[in-house]
């Protein structure tokens, strides 16, 4: 508890700061982020996200940290075959899933002027971000994993709150990842998986086909039993392989000794590159809203987008 006291007292420094020095930028900026540590299902909302404000006729652009990348303060465009050791999994996998652009850069302001500078973009999309307190957000979407909730609500390093739980309140939207934790006003979402790609050819299949079947499950995520869980779900018979989050699997711990399909994360596949044997599956996730949901969620974005030019 000492050492989530000083915690405390450094993020309010940083945050009173940071906020001192503060610019507005030309374009709205939709923060994705969390108030916990480890994985929440982030990186699925913001694909769904992208894909929702393309259909609605907006144009945009995504900005993000760079995780465990060598990406620096300096702006790196993410390009679908960049590499992951350079841009961090996330930022490939975004690039490989939207068609917009996508730049890595530690510093997020830098890596919005960057985008604007570098495409024809109307609206920033942040994956993560939202400890980043330099960068004005203009909507935040806070994502909770609903099984761990907010775990004991402490700060760190005597919980996992990278922020206080009074974050939530100043949040447009919270989307909470599955059953469990609940807050009022939020809104409940879920991950079900779409197609499963064989690596080594491009072969797909539905989740379905793995039915009755015993697969290995490898997954180097935040919270890899949300994979294994809904593996099962699906009538998987699953032998869990768990690493730790972002860690890079090489090929031959994918291989064992049985002919069992091998099944991971889209985020693990993009690390994997060239040369992987066949038998190895990265299965692809979508956020899921229960019906007409997903248009409120998106009627408070775009209003928050609409909103922006009277307050610039």
């Amino acid at each position: 508890m000492p050492l989530s006291w000083i915690y405390s007292l450094l993020l309010s420094l940083r945050r009173r700061r940071a906020r001192a020095h503060r610019q507005a930028l030309p374009v709205p900026v939709i923060v994705v982020g969390n108030v916990t540590v480890g994985g929440t299902g982030k990186t699925p909302v913001v694909i769904w996200l992208v894909e929702q404000l393309c259909a609605r006729g907006y144009s945009p652009g995504i900005v993000t940290r760079g995780y465990l990348g060598s990406a620096t303060s300096e702006p790196l465009r993410v390009a679908a075959d960049t590499s992951p050791q350079r841009a961090g999994d996330e930022a490939v996998l975004l690039a490989q899933r939207l068609q917009c652009p996508v730049t890595a850069c530690t510093d997020r302001v830098a890596g919005v002027r960057h985008l604007l500078a570098d495409a024809a973009i109307d609206v920033v999309v942040s994956d993560d971000g939202l400890q980043h307190f330099e960068l004005q957000a203009d909507c935040v979407i806070v994502v909770v994993d609903g099984h761990r909730g907010l775990g004991n609500a402490r700060l760190l390093p005597a919980g996992p709150l990278r922020e206080s739980a009074r974050r939530l309140d100043s949040a447009e939207l919270v989307l909470v990842n599955g059953d469990g934790w609940s807050r009022a006003r939020a809104t409940r979402f879920d991950l079900q998986a779409t197609i499963v790609r064989q690596l080594s050819d491009g072969a797909q299949r539905t989740l379905d086909d793995f039915h009755g079947r015993s697969v290995h499950a490898v997954a180097a995520i935040g919270n890899p039993e949300r994979f294994f869980a809904m593996l099962r779900r699906a009538g998987c018979s699953v032998d869990a392989h768990a690493a730790a989050d972002h860690a890079v699997i090489p090929v031959e711990a994918l291989q064992f000794a049985d002919d069992a399909p091998v099944l991971i994360t889209e985020k693990d596949a993009v690390k994997c590159g060239s040369g992987v044997p066949a038998g190895i599956w990265s299965v692809a996730v979508e956020v899921r809203f229960p019906p007409t949901v997903a248009a409120q969620v998106m009627e408070k974005v775009t209003q928050r987008i609409a909103d922006v030019p009277a307050q610039r």
